[in-house]
């Protein structure tokens, strides 16, 4: 199931620190970085904080630029994007400035949240996602039952912590304040915990005043069937590459990347390139890799198409050729039509061997552009 895209913003002290322990809260940001936090929140579909942030700030979260409030109506779209808060045992303040300001509002809790809800009602629609938070149905519901498909997290440490955890990330905003808390028990950005392979990729550096805003992607591909935020940016690549296929009538334009555990692409490729006729993308990246590369165990394949199973142009079809090379796990956007090959199944015989197939539908659109006048 599709989910927004998820961008974590939050600013933190040169020692990481969130915040100290004094009763107000540490203001971090300069006031031109407060003005583009505006800029961020005016751009997107809702804002999420956790209950905790609610409690300890007792925050806003307001688009404050009539000009930008303006623009949002003008472009059909509420004032204020949608206020979202998190809460496991539904102990909300009704009070709190979050109900209070700004458009509509939405808690995402627990049945036993819910429950607590309804006996303590605040000015929100509650959603109930089951016995625990699961990040994915929360993400998914926002997604499908709410239109949201940009969303911000501004805190607090626990949620920033469980999105990247569970690879459900997209971008991070990371602004760093030249001072120092020094306390050790005082809230930090992130916590202990088995974080998703790989380095980050740096996207942006930006000098605000005294502050240096820093933007970051995710690169470690996800595990089995799961889709990871970076698994969207690397099939979003290998669509970009399925552009630059030389026109056929009588064969797709595909893209493909092999990516590493680590976020390390490895190699990419896209049909009939240099000039083969008959050459897939596939097998056109797999050919630049040694085929004793130990990182292809681990390795994902990101393929615009679902890799053929069935090929009159060469002894192997893609699927084969993926296997062979002993990599274990396929993203795709779209599954093969049968336009020229007809009852061709790549994810049953990747399957079939023990590959996981995750299947991100969001980008069949992108992968079918350049294959339009293939599709009547």
């Amino acid at each position: 199931m599709p989910h927004p895209y998820v961008l974590l913003s939050a600013a933190v002290s040169l020692d990481g620190y969130l915040d100290d322990t004094g009763p107000e809260r540490l203001l971090l940001s300069s006031p031109a970085d407060f003005d583009r936090v505006d800029e961020v929140r005016a751009s997107v579909d809702a804002i999420l904080v956790g209950a905790g942030t609610i409690r300890a700030d007792n925050p806003r979260l307001l688009v404050n630029s009539p000009d930008r409030r303006a623009a949002r109506v003008a472009a059909g779209r509420p004032a204020y994007p949608l206020k979202v808060t998190v809460s496991g045992s539904g102990d909300l303040d009704p009070a709190a400035n979050f109900w209070h300001t700004g458009g509509e509002k939405l808690v995402c809790t627990t049945d036993k949240g819910a429950e607590h809800l309804r006996r303590a009602p605040v000015a929100a629609d509650v959603v109930a996602l089951g016995p625990d938070i699961d990040w994915r149905r929360l993400l998914e519901h926002l997604y499908e039952a709410r239109g949201v498909r940009r969303l911000m997290v501004e805190g607090g440490g626990r949620i920033h912590t469980q999105l990247l955890q569970q690879g459900l990330a997209d971008e991070l905003q990371l602004v760093l304040a030249p001072l120092f808390v020094g306390t050790p028990d005082a809230p930090r950005l992130f916590g202990p915990g088995a974080y998703q392979g790989g380095r980050l990729r740096l996207v942006e550096t930006r000098r605000i005043e005294d502050v240096v805003l820093m933007r970051y992607e995710p690169t470690a591909p996800g595990t089995g069937d799961v889709p990871s935020a970076a698994d969207r940016h690397w099939l979003a690549l290998a669509c970009e590459l399925a552009q630059r296929c030389p026109p056929s009538s009588t064969a797709f334009s595909v893209g493909a990347v092999v990516v590493a555990a680590d976020g390390t692409e490895l190699a990419r490729g896209h049909s009939r390139e240099g000039g083969d006729p008959v050459v897939h993308a596939e097998e056109a990246a797999l050919a630049k890799l040694d085929a004793s590369d130990p990182r292809l165990a681990g390795a994902t394949v990101y393929s615009s198409l679902e890799p053929c199973a069935l090929r009159a142009s060469r002894p192997a079809p893609c699927a084969r050729l993926i296997l062979d090379a002993g990599v274990r796990r396929v993203v795709t956007a779209w599954r093969e039509p049968d336009t020229f090959v007809t009852g061709a199944d790549g994810s049953g015989l990747l399957a079939t061997e023990g590959a996981a197939v995750a299947v991100l539908p969001e980008y069949e659109e992108r992968a079918q552009a350049p294959n339009r006048h293939l599709l009547g």
